[in-house]
C-alpha cells in the first residue's frame, strides 16, 4: 500500500511540476514584458539630467531596478558587437592586423575618457528626450563591458583545432552551419566566464556614469550608482551599506538564477575525447530543462524555422568544392568597396589627427611635464597590481577549474565577489583610509587589484575547465609530479586563456586607476599624482585638451605593452600552444 502510495505521489509530482515551471516561465516573461513597458514610457519622456536621487532605503529597489535594466541591455549589445567584431577578426587575415590593434587601443580607454564624446553625441542625437541622456549612459557602461568579450571570441576562433576546421570544410559545411556547430560552441565557455567579468565591469562603470560632473553641467540618474555616491559624499554609512547590501543580493541572485545554469550548460561543448567523471549541475537548469514551454519554443517552432535553411544550404553545397585551408590567408584581390572603405577611413582620421593636433597646442610645458610624471607613476601602480593578481589567481584558478568538489564551495563564492563592482568597495577602503590617515600612494594599487584579479582568475578558470579529461588522466596514469603536470599540461593548456586575462586585466586596471588615485569622500577630496587622476578631474573641469594627451598617452602606453609583450605571447599561443590532435 505504501509502494502505491509513493508511485502515485511520484506520477503526480511528474505531471505538475512541468505545469508549475511554465507557469513560472510564464510569469517571467510577463514581468519582463511590463519592465519593458515602463523602461519606454520613462525614456520617451522630458529629459531630467538631475534627478533627485534620495538616500531612503525605500528606494531602492526603483534605483536597482533602473540599473538592472542599463546593464543588461548593455551586456546584450556587448555580446552581438564582440561576436561579430571577433568573427570578422578571426576570418579576415587583410583586416585582423587592424581590429586587433584598434581593439588593444579602445580596451585601454578609461570609460570617462569616452564619456564627453558619448554623452553629447546622444543628448544630441535625441534632444528633449531621456532616452538620449539614458543612451549615453548605456554605450558608456558598452565601453566598459565588450573588450573582453571581444578578445574571448577573437582568441577562442584562433585556437579551434586545426582537424575540426578540415572536417567542416571536408563536410562542405556554410559558414552559418560552421558558426553554429563548431565556432560558437568551442568559444561558450569562455564567453560565459568572460561575461561574468563583462557584467561585474558593467557595474564598476555605472558608479562613474549614473552620477558625474561635465564642464559645468551636473548629470545624476537615478540609480545605484548615483546613491552609492551621494552617500560616500556625505559619508552616510547606513546608506552605503544598504546600497552594497543591495547590489550582492542582486549579484548573488544573477549568479543562482543565470550564471550557474549556463556554465553548466556551457559543460557540454567542452572538448574532450572521453567523458569526465564530474559535471557543474545547476537545479535551476534542471527545472528549466524539464518546461514544456521552452522545450516547445526550442523545439517544435525552431526546427520548422531551422530545417528550411538547412534544406536550402544543403542544396547549394552540393556543387561547391571542398578548398584545403589557405594557412597564408585570404590572397584575393582587394575589392573596389574594400578600397573606397580604406580611403574613407584614411580621410576621417587625418581629419581626427589634424583637429587633435590643434587642440593639443593648448597644453602648456608644466601640464605636459605633470602628465608623463603621472603617466609613469599610473604605469607602475598598473603593472604592480597586475603581477600580484597573477600570483594568487593562477593557482586558485587552477585548482578551481580542476577540481569539481572545491569548485562547488569555492566558485559561487568568487563569482558573487567578482561580480560585486569593484567601486563599491572602493568606498569602504577610502574611509579606511582617511581612518588610519593614510593616502592613495600604496593603497591605490590595492583598489586596482579589485578591478583586476577577477579578469585572470575566471579566464584561467575557464581554461583550466577546458583542458580535455583524457589529457588529465594520461597525466594521473604516467604519475606525473606536481612540477611535470605544470609543465606539460597546466601552463600549456592554461596559457591563451591567460593571455586573454593578463590583456584584459590591464585594460581594467587603467580603467580602476581614474577611481583609483581620485575621489571625493566625505565632503574632501583625496588623490595621488597620476593619470587616472588628471583624468578624472580633466573630465569635471570640461578641460579637453588635458583629457585628450591623458588618453593618449593611456593608449600609447597599453598598445606598446601588447605589441611588445602580450601580442607576442598571443602569436605563441596560436602556435605553440594551441590544442590539436
Amino acid at each position: 500500500m505504501s509502494l502505491q502510495r509513493t508511485l502515485t505521489r511520484s506520477l503526480v509530482m511528474v505531471r505538475t511540476w512541468p505545469v508549475v515551471i511554465d507557469m513560472g516561465v510564464g510569469l517571467c516573461a510577463l514581468a519582463l514584458f511590463m519592465a519593458i513597458v515602463h523602461l519606454a514610457a520613462y525614456w520617451m519622456g522630458t529629459a531630467v539630467p538631475v534627478s533627485h536621487v534620495t538616500e531612503n532605503a525605500r528606494s531602492l529597489p526603483v534605483y536597482a531596478f533602473y540599473s538592472v535594466m542599463r546593464i543588461g541591455i548593455a551586456y546584450v549589445l556587448s555580446l552581438v558587437f564582440a561576436i561579430a567584431y571577433g568573427y570578422i577578426a578571426a576570418r579576415n587575415a587583410r583586416a585582423e592586423a587592424w581590429m586587433i590593434a584598434v581593439l588593444d587601443i579602445l580596451q585601454s580607454i578609461p570609460v570617462l575618457s569616452f564619456l564627453p564624446p558619448v554623452l553629447l553625441a546622444m543628448i544630441a542625437l535625441v534632444p528633449h528626450r531621456q532616452l538620449g541622456i539614458e543612451l549615453g549612459v548605456i554605450l558608456l557602461i558598452f565601453t566598459g563591458q565588450v573588450w573582453n568579450l571581444a578578445f574571448s571570441f577573437y582568441s577562442s576562433m584562433k585556437a579551434i583545432p586545426r582537424e575540426m576546421l578540415e572536417a567542416s570544410r571536408i563536410y562542405r559545411y556554410s559558414g552559418w552551419q560552421r558558426f553554429w556547430q563548431l565556432e560558437m560552441p568551442y568559444a561558450a565557455i569562455g564567453l560565459v566566464w568572460n561575461s561574468i567579468i563583462s557584467v561585474a565591469n558593467g557595474w564598476f562603470a555605472l558608479m562613474a556614469c549614473e552620477m558625474f560632473q561635465l564642464k559645468n553641467r551636473n548629470f545624476e540618474l537615478p540609480g545605484l550608482g548615483s546613491y552609492i555616491q551621494n552617500a560616500t559624499y556625505d559619508g552616510d554609512m547606513r546608506a552605503l551599506v544598504s546600497g552594497i547590501a543591495t547590489i550582492v543580493l542582486i549579484v548573488v541572485a544573477t549568479d543562482q538564477l543565470i550564471w550557474r545554469p549556463l556554465i553548466a550548460w556551457s559543460e557540454k561543448f567542452k572538448f574532450e575525447q572521453v567523458e569526465a567523471a564530474d559535471h557543474v549541475s545547476s537545479p535551476i537548469l534542471a527545472l528549466l530543462q524539464r518546461s514544456r514551454l521552452l522545450g516547445t519554443l526550442t523545439g517544435r517552432l525552431w526546427t520548422r524555422i531551422e530545417e528550411p535553411v538547412y534544406r536550402r544550404l544543403s542544396r547549394s553545397r552540393e556543387t561547391r568544392v571542398v578548398q584545403p585551408i589557405d594557412t597564408d590567408g585570404d590572397r584575393r584581390r582587394p575589392s573596389i568597396l574594400y578600397w573606397f572603405a580604406g580611403i574613407t577611413f584614411a580621410l576621417v582620421i587625418t581629419w581626427g589627427a589634424v583637429q587633435c593636433a590643434l587642440m593639443l597646442r593648448q597644453v602648456s610645458w608644466a601640464e605636459l611635464r605633470m602628465l608623463f610624471t603621472g603617466a609613469a607613476a599610473t604605469f607602475l601602480r598598473v603593472n604592480a597590481s597586475l603581477l600580484l593578481s597573477a600570483l594568487w589567481t593562477v593557482p586558485v584558478g587552477v585548482a578551481i577549474g580542476f577540481s569539481p568538489k572545491l569548485a562547488r564551495v569555492v566558485q559561487p563564492v568568487a563569482q558573487v565577489l567578482a561580480s560585486v563592482p569593484a567601486t563599491a568597495f572602493f568606498p569602504i577602503l577610502l574611509i579606511g583610509l582617511l581612518k588610519i590617515g593614510g593616502g592613495l600612494g600604496i593603497g591605490s594599487i590595492a583598489l586596482m587589484l579589485l578591478g583586476t584579479q577577477w579578469y585572470i582568475l575566471f579566464n584561467v578558470i575557464a581554461g583550466a575547465m577546458s583542458i580535455p579529461s583524457d589529457l588529465k588522466e594520461a597525466a594521473s596514469l604516467y604519475k606525473f609530479t606536481s612540477w611535470q603536470r605544470w609543465t606539460t599540461l597546466i601552463l600549456p593548456g592554461i596559457f591563451p586563456y591567460l593571455i586573454t586575462g593578463m590583456v584584459t586585466a590591464s585594460g581594467g586596471a587603467w580603467n580602476a586607476s581614474v577611481f583609483a588615485e581620485y575621489a571625493n569622500v566625505q565632503n574632501r577630496t583625496i588623490q595621488t599624482n597620476g593619470l587616472g587622476a588628471q583624468i578624472d578631474t580633466a573630465t569635471a573641469d570640461g578641460n579637453f585638451p588635458i583629457l585628450l594627451l591623458a588618453t593618449i598617452l593611456v593608449a600609447l602606453m597599453v598598445v606598446t605593452m601588447n605589441r611588445l609583450v602580450w601580442r607576442r605571447l598571443y602569436r605563441l599561443s596560436e602556435t605553440r600552444y594551441k590544442l590539436e590532435g
